[in-house]
């Protein structure tokens, strides 16, 4: 890999990984806008590394917090409280995706990766996301987030399977339509991708590993770094603004990016 690709699809994962506009919306235009070759699996777990590093760094102090309260919460006699539950809802909002992703990975790393149907689901969870933002009452906390309410955003996750469609999209999408607040549905989202994106990478390597393809550690490990800044900036800044600007203006770029993706492929 040279290092204008690295630099482009480090960065470019990074920004979108969290934001609600698809990541594979962006990657797809790579190979038509930059003539890249096939980065390899090696650098999707790179780039996944990097986000998580980000994710796990900017919400720190709430893992420890929710896991110190979800251990403790296992010893008799010990309540359950806000954190221990948290735990729990994000546990339970996982295993929907982790078992479909299992099921269905031949088929979302096939038909499904075609441009048109990234394009297609780029546009239609793009409008669905202003639609909840619109009409939804956003006015329950993080806090009190249900179980129920973690097993419908954890099962949502599974149209993200779909490329185009958004995890973080489609999560913030439920959450949204749950009755949450902007900032509660993104920062759930946000708790969910680690445990997700534990699951995805720990596939993918396997992959990785069954293929025994040579491996370039240093495009690696500047991907890592890449995607791990470029990822933080992204949580940062979204979480900072997004209860004033709203959800509209990642709807109106999906629809942008939709009509690019259409545009450029064909």
């Amino acid at each position: 890999m040279s290092e204008l690709q690295v630099l482009v699809l480090a960065i470019v994962q990074g920004l979108t990984e969290f934001l609600p506009i698809s990541s594979s919306g962006h990657l797809i235009l790579a190979p038509h806008l930059f003539g890249f070759a096939d980065q390899g699996l090696a650098f999707d777990v790179a780039v996944h590394l990097g986000s998580l590093s980000a994710v796990l760094a900017y919400f720190r102090q709430d893992v420890w917090r929710i896991g110190l309260a979800w251990f403790g919460a296992l010893v008799p006699g010990k309540g359950q409280n806000t954190d221990s539950r948290l735990g729990w809802a994000i546990i339970i909002g996982t295993l929907p995706v982790v078992v479909a992703g299992l099921l269905l990975k031949s088929l979302v790393e096939g038909e499904l990766r075609a441009p048109w149907v990234i394009a297609l689901t780029t546009v239609v969870f793009g409008l669905l996301l202003g639609l909840a933002d619109w009409r939804a009452k956003r006015e329950r906390d993080i806090g009190q987030i249900t179980l129920r309410d973690a097993l419908f955003i954890g099962s949502s996750q599974i149209l993200a399977l779909v490329p185009g469609t958004s995890r973080s999209g489609i999560t913030m999408t439920t959450g949204l339509w749950l009755g949450l607040t902007r900032a509660a549905a993104s920062r759930f989202s946000f708790l969910l991708s680690i445990p997700t994106i534990l699951a995805s990478s720990a596939l993918v390597t396997l992959d990785l590993l069954k293929a025994g393809a040579p491996v370039d550690w240093a495009a690696l490990g500047l991907g890592v770094v890449l995607s791990g800044i470029a990822a933080y900036l992204a949580i940062a800044v979204f979480l900072k603004h997004i209860e004033r600007i709203g959800m509209w203006p990642f709807v109106v770029y999906r629809l942008l990016l939709g009509v690019f993706i259409v545009a450029v492929v064909y």
